[in-house]
């Protein structure tokens, strides 16, 4: 008898090990990949997103990832741009992880006309995700590396796009979308330079993320208040998680961002980003910043995108780990 029951505490403690571990593995995984591990930082924008099937997304590449050869990338099914200015595709980047301070990025790489997103997609075999007019840009970009510019594929708005298990929507973003005559080269790109004149490739787009474990995620790209936000965004898809650019003059400040999330999106958790500052220090909120403002704003559970830190979402949008 006390050897059953030895036998059956056993096997229960399986069970409940194996039912744990079936559960963690039907999280998303959220990873910062920032200029300063453990900080989040002034240029900080670019977010791995890994579905529980494995699917994994580079959400604005920018300048903080180290080129196609940087150790945190990892395989890669496709990378989102909201739109074209260089602090969200890359014309330079780092050289390396944690090249620079967290205020100063080291910035030595040069990456025009090609841009440090089409380097990554090329390299890894992985697909470019666009909405508006910019598939057309990127697929150009693509061939003059060698690559497929079929891998440069169109998300229209009210459409959805799979990638692996991920439905990959774009939403209407309030912000300028130039393209950078440097970006361009060639005879054009100088003649353009010259005549003070940049590219024009359409709205700038914000992201609908729909995972396989049904966790929504709204990645916002550089915008002001819309809307959309509430209609479509929170009406339509019912996001969960928000991604949102506090920066201000350029996109939404604090206030306005803890607006859109407060009253207009009401998502489970929210992740600040473009703050456009030197916001952690140790890992820890500057009082003062832009960052804590939004942090005190906020109405829900609010997690800093510390560089390197994987945080993991349930399906409601829950933070489980990483936390």
């Amino acid at each position: 008898m006390k050897r059953s029951k030895t036998v059956s505490l056993a096997a229960g403690l399986g069970l409940l090990a194996f039912s744990a571990t079936a559960a963690f593995a039907e999280n998303v995984k959220v990873t910062p990949l920032g200029g300063t591990t453990g900080e989040f930082c002034r240029l900080d924008r670019a977010i791995l997103f890994e579905d529980p099937d494995g699917t994994r997304l580079l959400y604005d590449a920018g300048m903080t990832i180290a080129g196609a050869d940087d150790p945190r990338l990892g395989t890669l099914d496709a990378l989102l741009v909201t739109h074209m200015h260089g602090d969200h595709v890359g014309p330079r980047h780092t050289s390396a992880v944690d090249a620079g301070t967290c205020a100063k990025p080291d910035l030595s790489v040069a990456a025009v006309p090609e841009t440090n997103v089409a380097k990554i997609a090329h390299a890894k075999g992985a697909e470019i995700v666009t909405g508006s007019e910019m598939p057309p840009f990127f697929a150009a970009k693509l061939a003059s590396l060698g690559g497929d510019p079929k891998k440069s594929v169109l998300a229209r708005f009210g459409g959805t796009y799979m990638v692996g298990g991920v439905g990959v929507s774009t939403v209407p973003a309030v912000h300028s979308n130039g393209v950078d005559p440097d970006l361009i080269g060639g005879d054009m790109g100088e003649a353009m330079k010259a005549a003070g004149i940049g590219g024009y490739v359409g709205p700038p787009t914000g992201y609908i993320l729909k995972f396989s474990n049904g966790l929504v995620a709204y990645l916002s790209g550089d915008t002001g208040m819309t809307a959309e936000q509430e209609k479509v965004v929170r009406g339509f898809y019912g996001a969960h998680l928000v991604v949102i650019n506090i920066g201000d003059t350029f996109t939404t400040g604090p206030a306005e961002a803890a607006y859109v999330v407060n009253e207009l999106v009401k998502p489970a958790s929210v992740i600040p980003s473009h703050a456009n500052e030197e916001a952690t220090k140790d890992g820890v909120v500057i009082e003062g910043t832009k960052t804590a403002a939004f942090r005190d704003l906020v109405t829900m559970p609010v997690y800093v995108p510390l560089s390197g830190k994987t945080m993991e979402f349930d399906a409601k949008g829950i933070c489980v780990s990483g936390c």
